[in-house]
């Protein structure tokens, strides 16, 4: 009996090559199974073999999207797979839109279907959800084997030539309409609907909607001359030794630093421990993160009024919509109490 061959694609981390300092390592190819791979394999059992591994830096991919592709795609055109997993990539925000790039171009190139798996906030997820299926996971790799068996699932009703669907298979709905009969018309539907929710009784929209956030834009500082400025930064600054602990990735608080006896950010007393670029440069001259000694030139110019004595700081790699908004709620009030007009929010 004929095997189901597939080709794994991962990152230099879960490819075992490396962490951050190998995220620009060329794409690579290895025969069977390699990292989370063994354990897809050991879900699948006999009748489905992952016949290679694709290895790709973050970096490189994402630098060099056309070059890398050219080369993974040679690579598994090779292997004449039948299906393609990519990742899971979780919440990793180079990874995930990778994996996707790398599902889409082999459904385009070699019409095979494709299989990522992600969290819902990575930005893969709306970039590529309609190009492949996107199995959903919990934002970090502690959701591994959850994602592993949901992934295994869908291959399965994949090769079988099975019914799926987002509901019954947990992956993000790609956006397409189909038609079908139904016992009722639309209108009868909706006003089912709608009694339902009066009732406080259960229902299922037809329609989801995406959660869109409404922010009104803040008015025009009048005299920016007068104005007292803050600085904010999402670049994970912290102190030289991260005694405070600051996460590098899917950060789960915010610090703040008094600077009202400093002329510029020193490297002797901060340093950035941001997971998602490469922070040498930073760590050597923090002022690239936050410029505080050229707000403080412009105080002397008269080109600024004042600068609040604190600045704030996070880590915006991976971190959740929910923190993202507890801390910049937390830190706007703080602002806001202690007579802020503007702020410089700095990101990486």
């Amino acid at each position: 009996m004929r095997k189901y061959r597939i080709v794994h694609y991962i990152n230099q981390f879960f490819g075992q090559i490396g962490g951050e300092e190998m995220a620009f390592t060329h794409p690579m190819a290895k025969n069977g199974p390699i990292g989370p791979g063994l354990a897809i394999q050991d879900a699948l059992k006999d009748e489905f073999e992952i016949v290679g591994t694709v290895i790709c830096g973050d970096n490189f991919i994402a630098e060099n999207t056309s070059e890398a592709l050219d080369i993974i795609m040679n690579f598994i055109k090779d292997w004449q797979p039948d299906l393609l997993i990519a990742g899971p990539a979780f919440n990793a925000g180079r990874y995930g839109p990778a994996c996707g790039a790398v599902c889409k171009a082999s459904g385009e190139i070699m019409g095979i279907p494709a299989i990522t798996a992600m969290y819902e906030e990575n930005p893969g997820v709306e970039m590529y959800k309609k190009d492949c299926f996107i199995v959903k996971t919990k934002s970090s790799v502690s959701g591994m084997r959850q994602a592993v068996a949901n992934i295994s699932l869908l291959v399965k009703k994949l090769a079988y030539k099975e019914k799926v669907s987002p509901e019954a298979d947990n992956y993000f709905a790609k956006g397409f309409k189909k038609n079908s009969f139904t016992e009722k018309n639309g209108a009868v539907r909706s006003v089912d609907m709608i009694l339902n929710k009066l009732a406080e009784r259960p229902f299922k929209t037809e329609l989801a909607l995406p959660p869109f956030e409404q922010v009104e834009p803040a008015a025009a500082v009048a005299d920016i001359k007068k104005a007292k400025i803050a600085l904010v930064t999402d670049g994970g600054l912290t102190d030289k030794h991260n005694e405070n602990r600051l996460e590098s990735a899917r950060a789960t608080k915010y610090l703040e630093f008094d600077i009202s006896n400093m002329d510029y950010l020193s490297g002797d007393d901060f340093c950035s421990v941001h997971g998602g670029f490469e922070t040498t440069f930073a760590n050597k001259d923090p002022e690239l993160i936050l410029p505080l000694s050229t707000v403080r030139a412009f105080i002397k110019e008269g080109k600024i009024g004042s600068i609040h004595n604190k600045i704030y700081s996070t880590t915006g790699n991976g971190t959740s919509l929910k923190n993202a908004q507890q801390f910049g709620s937390e830190i706007a009030q703080k602002l806001k109490d202690d007579g802020v007009q503007a702020v410089i929010l700095t990101s990486t």
